[in-house]
């Protein structure tokens, strides 16, 4: 039997990061404060998972300044997107095998 668990994102472990994916999957971008109120998270969690999510090459962080205000925004990249969709893919199996 092959392993049901192997196509198991481990970048997608944290629910954190699983949060700023599923929001990506379904908008062009967000911005930082609309990812930390949606999430419920601090400042802190949410650049630590960001970080960890950009370092994989899954999203893409834009920094700018609108006026005075820095400006980040998030963007899934198109390895991020299919990775997400192969990470929800293995869950949804694994699901109906239990």
């Amino acid at each position: 039997m092959k392993n049901i668990i192997q196509n198991i994102n481990k970048a997608f472990d944290h629910r954190i990061r699983l949060g700023i994916m599923s929001i990506l999957m379904v908008n062009e971008s967000a911005d930082f404060n609309t990812l930390k109120e949606l999430l419920g998270v601090t400042d802190g969690n949410l650049a630590s998972h960001s970080k960890a999510l950009e370092a994989e090459n899954y999203i893409l962080v834009e920094k700018q300044f609108i006026g005075r205000k820095p400006n980040t925004r998030y963007k899934a990249t198109p390895e991020g997107r299919k990775a997400f969709q192969e990470h929800i893919e293995a869950l949804e199996k694994l699901i109906s095998k239990t």
